[in-house]
C-alpha cells in the first residue's frame, strides 16, 4: 500500500497536464502542499462533491482530462454521481484513495466501499482498475474513459500540510484563468 502522498505524485506524474479537482480536507491539503498550480480546483469544506464538479468542468468542453482526486469517505458519501458521470463519457480520470479513514475529521473509519470498481463498472465506467503500487499506477491503461482507479493507501503517519491559503473566490477566479476563461463569464 501507499502513502497518499506517494499516490498523488505518481498520478501528477502520470497527468501532468490534466486539470484536477481534489476532495475535501487533508487530500486537498496534500495536492495544495506538493504542487499548488492553477489547473488545481481545491473543493474546500465540499465532501462528496468532486466527482460531480469534475464531470461539470470535462463538460465544458475545455478539451484536455480532468482527474478527479477523491478520497474513500468522499467517495461512500456520494455514489449516486457514478451512473451521472458514466452516462455524458467524459474524459475524467476518477482516483479514488482509500486508506479507510476519514482522517481531516479524526480518524474515524469510514463505510466500507465494499467493490467500488465493480461499482464503477455496474455504472457504466469503460474502465476501472484497482492498485496499491506507483508502477500499477504508472501502468494503467486509461484510454477508455471514465475510468476509475482505486489506490489503497496507507493510514496517515504524517501531519496534515498547511491548509489551502486561497479563499474559494480566488480558487475560481485562478483555475478559469488558467483554462483562459473570463473572470466575469
Amino acid at each position: 500500500m501507499l502513502d497518499i502522498r506517494d499516490a498523488i505524485k505518481a498520478v501528477r506524474a502520470r497527468e501532468p497536464s490534466a486539470l484536477y479537482v481534489t476532495t475535501c480536507g487533508f487530500i486537498t491539503r496534500d495536492t495544495y502542499n506538493i504542487d499548488d498550480r492553477e489547473n488545481n480546483f481545491y473543493l474546500v469544506g465540499s465532501m462528496g462533491m468532486a466527482g460531480p464538479i469534475g464531470l461539470g468542468v470535462a463538460l465544458a468542453n475545455v478539451g484536455r482530462r480532468v482527474v478527479v482526486l477523491d478520497g474513500d469517505g468522499s467517495f461512500a458519501m456520494n455514489p449516486g454521481c457514478l451512473p451521472m458521470i458514466a452516462e455524458h463519457r467524459p474524459d475524467l480520470v476518477h482516483v479514488v484513495l482509500d486508506n479507510g479513514a476519514h482522517e481531516s475529521t479524526g480518524g474515524q473509519r469510514t463505510a466500507a466501499l465494499g467493490d467500488p470498481v465493480g461499482l464503477a463498472l455496474a455504472a457504466g465506467y469503460a474502465a476501472a482498475h484497482s492498485v496499491d503500487g506507483v508502477e500499477d499506477i504508472a501502468s494503467l491503461d486509461l484510454t477508455g474513459t471514465p475510468t476509475l482507479v482505486h489506490i489503497r493507501c496507507r493510514p496517515r503517519t504524517h501531519p496534515a500540510g498547511p491548509r489551502v491559503a486561497l479563499t474559494p473566490q480566488e480558487l475560481v477566479s485562478r483555475f478559469r484563468a488558467g483554462l483562459g476563461v473570463l473572470a466575469h463569464a
